[in-house]
């Protein structure tokens, strides 16, 4: 056996045997290393990847017809359906100096009367507001972004009148959601979402927020619809869940806007991101984020629009009963 470099007083000797044992070392390394480069890569065990799953995780979509059926009958299949007017059968078989000179007409109809192409889009109509009337800045600056994010969204301020006023008059005003902010100590801390006319109404609690201007080189907003990326959205209540934030959104983004938002759920929070990419060359894209961020715990999914006396609840959180397995997840 060698000796331990440590038991050697003469410093200069310690310093070389010490410095060739490191060498040695190093050689077993990358030795090593060469051996397990043809091995397969070993996944590391996390609370996601180890998901207990119950008889509501969706395995495969397509060949579920009870599923299917329910999506497609469902209050919200009605608001996803919803298009602007596109090219119809009759369409395909036109030749082009019908296509263009009906094309021609329709601009000219909307030049000439655009409050009646308002009337006609099909694009969702959102209305933001607050739970209290008194709001702080933060709840007031993270309405203002809401609306600039969602097309086509209201903000306005909540004056003393009941919510189960403002939604009748939403629905008259073809409103197709309505978002409500809730506030608890000059922070915002809740989101509900109730899709018009006929629900269903979402509860989230809302955390980690970080407005656009607290976030490091964030960017400025654009007008450009935005492409949505729904991720890890597995059970029957997360693609209700899922679908209901599709609702928010036009089903025609424009892409030369470049910019995405992003709905990712992770141990049933659900993780809001915002950003603009750039295609750097054919391997590496570019992300820049633009805000605000957020984050979304799911308390209660109450079918209809918001009752707070007699709605009845789909699903409402259980702290006790459904965090007792960690691994177990609802969304």
């Amino acid at each position: 056996m060698g000796k331990n470099p440590s038991e050697i007083k003469n410093k200069d000797v310690r310093t070389k045997m010490f410095i060739a044992l490191k060498k040695e070392k190093d050689k077993a390394k990358k030795k090593q290393k060469l051996e397990n480069k043809n091995k397969p890569k070993q996944i590391p065990k996390t609370i996601e990847n180890q998901r207990v799953k119950d008889e509501t995780f969706v395995t495969d979509l397509q060949n579920d017809p009870e599923l299917v059926f329910d999506m497609n009958t469902d209050e919200i299949s009605k608001q996803l359906n919803r298009k602007k007017r596109s090219k119809t059968d009759d369409d395909t078989d036109m030749t082009q100096e019908e296509f263009d000179a009906k094309t021609s007409s329709e601009n000219e109809e909307e030049l000439s009367d655009d409050d009646e192409s308002d009337d006609e889009s099909t694009d969702p109509k959102i209305l933001i507001t607050t739970n209290d009337i008194k709001i702080g800045f933060k709840t007031y600056k993270f309405c203002r972004e809401l609306s600039r994010i969602l097309p086509n969204a209201d903000y306005f301020y909540k004056k003393n009148v009941r919510l189960s006023k403002i939604i009748p008059a939403a629905v008259q005003r073809n409103y197709s959601a309505i978002l409500v902010v809730n506030e608890n100590r000059k922070e915002p801390d809740g989101l509900m979402i109730s899709l018009l006319p006929e629900g269903p109404t979402m509860n989230f609690k809302l955390s980690s927020l970080r407005l656009s201007d607290e976030i490091k080189n964030g960017g400025g907003f654009t007008k450009h619809k935005p492409e949505i990326i729904m991720n890890n959205f597995n059970t029957r209540l997360g693609l209700q869940i899922g679908r209901s934030f599709a609702t928010l959104f036009p089903t025609d983004p424009q892409y030369e806007g470049r910019h995405a938002i992003t709905f990712h759920n992770q141990r049933d929070y659900i993780f809001f991101r915002h950003h603009r990419y750039i295609f750097r060359n054919a391997q590496k894209v570019g992300l820049q984020e633009l805000g605000p961020k957020f984050t979304l715990k799911l308390r209660s999914l109450q079918k209809g629009t918001f009752d707070k006396k007699f709605g009845e609840y789909e699903w409402v959180q259980k702290r006790h009963e459904m965090e007792s397995n960690r691994r177990k997840f609802s969304i």
